[in-house]
């Protein structure tokens, strides 16, 4: 064992002494890995980032919630052979269907009724355009719960009817710049509703900013709640919509239903006994459900094909480095061919050759794997800080590149190397 050990010590120290003898060279052979392991982590790590920002963005969805939507539906163009429609148009979910819902599935947890209005904010001169949403207290277990300031809704306030709004973060900081929220009344359209929470919106808190709140961009829509009673009895169950020099009349009365499943395996058949119940009492399909545990495994899916074509298109670069050792390693042949002659005449055998050459181009992968590994830790870094995208540089993806790296160095070693070991002792020793 201590022979042994020796002697890879001698070959690892003769192999270091080659490299370093060429220095340049050495290096721009080194080239080709230290880009091939740097991109390999680098894109992985820029692909993790979207894909878990992109999970993230679902999951705060609730995997085990079922979310149904009130949609508009189609025209059908046949009206009353005069072209003209009905200037109301009741369609979507209604405050019975929840009712049903709740009688048909009495194991489902949780039913948050949501309904969407749009107005505008005012408190002094600031004034903005607004989602109102009026929801219950027990929408804060789904994502609604992270204030950022205050409370959320409560059971009084649904019950009394009571005019108390929550803000989204980047509302409270349009409307409220410098004055802390809490306890200010502010105007929706023309009622006066008291500021009692802020909801926390991380995308702000990390710097980022939000689609809402770049000015100048004529699409600014902020989100603020209030009770569901408050909502249906200040606001009415009937829309207005203004197009183009006519009008029309929109009636819905829930915008949004979420429900919550006893589990996740029972998310899927959950959905689609809801969908039928709902297809018996809508003669029209006027809504949607949005299962989120599907569009997660939907997103790993997609994460895992991202991966394969991202460290494909990186693990190129790899094989152009590992060309790049076969190069320098078969010119070493040539270079030195007097060199393994005298080593062969002085008893040195083919396995010794081939273990002297092959620890040459392995210590060269070694390096440029190092290199590569700093390169790829930097690149995301730079990335996160100058676009502000986040990048999630995983471990594997290090361990995966760098094995890779060193086993480009031994498949394109090898060939050079028993070359090398092939070589007669009698023509190396004459050779100029």
């Amino acid at each position: 064992m201590t022979r042994f050990l020796y002697n890879l010590k001698r070959v690892v120290r003769l192999g270091l002494e080659s490299i370093v003898e060429h220095k340049l060279r050495s290096f721009l052979t080194m080239l080709g890995i230290i880009f091939g392991v740097g991109s390999v982590i680098g894109m992985l790590a820029i692909g993790e980032g979207a894909s878990h920002e992109a999970r993230e963005q679902i999951r705060s969805l609730g995997s085990k919630n079922i979310i149904i939507r009130s949609v508009k539906p189609q025209e059908d163009g046949g009206g009353n052979g005069r072209g003209m429609r009905s200037l109301l148009t009741a369609y979507g979910l209604k405050y019975e269907d929840a009712l049903r819902l709740r009688e048909l599935f009495p194991r489902v947890k949780i039913h948050i009724p949501a309904r969407e209005i749009q107005s505008r904010a005012r408190y002094g001169e600031e004034s903005l355009p607004v989602r109102v949403i009026g929801t219950v207290p027990w929408a804060i277990p789904h994502g609604l719960a992270a204030m950022a300031q205050g409370r959320f809704l409560d059971e009084q306030d649904v019950r009394d009817t009571e005019n108390v709004v929550v803000l989204g973060q980047d509302a409270a900081h349009r409307l409220f710049p410098l004055d802390p929220p809490l306890g200010k009344n502010l105007y929706l359209g023309s009622q006066a509703y008291q500021v009692v929470g802020v909801r926390r919106n991380p995308a702000l808190e990390k710097g980022a900013g939000t689609a809402a709140g770049k000015p100048g961009q004529g699409k600014e829509i902020y989100e603020v709640y209030i009770p569901i009673t408050s909502a249906r009895r200040r606001f009415g169950e009937v829309i207005m919509n203004r197009e183009s020099g006519s009008m029309s009349l929109e009636k819905v009365e829930l915008h949004q239903l979420t429900l919550t499943a006893p589990s996740e395996e029972e998310v899927v058949p959950l959905a689609a006994a809801v969908r039928g119940t709902l297809l018996q009492t809508h003669r029209k399909t006027d809504f949607e459900i949005t299962v989120p545990l599907e569009l997660l495994r939907q997103a790993e899916q997609t994460k895992r094909i991202f991966n394969v074509v991202l460290g494909s298109i990186a693990a190129i670069s790899l094989l152009v480095g590992g060309i790049g050792i076969m190069n320098i390693m078969l010119a070493n042949v040539t270079e030195r061919t007097r060199e393994i002659g005298i080593r062969r005449a002085l008893g040195a055998t083919r396995g010794h050759i081939v273990v002297q050459f092959l620890t040459e181009a392995l210590l060269l992968s070694f390096c440029g794997g190092l290199l590569g590994i700093g390169l790829g830790i930097a690149v995301p870094k730079t990335v996160t800080h100058l676009a502000g995208l986040t990048t999630l540089i995983q471990p594997d993806s290090i361990l995966l590149a760098f094995s890779i790296s060193l086993a480009t160095g031994v498949i394109f070693g090898i060939y050079p190397a028993i070359r090398a070991s092939k070589l007669s002792p009698m023509e190396a020793l004459r050779h100029e």
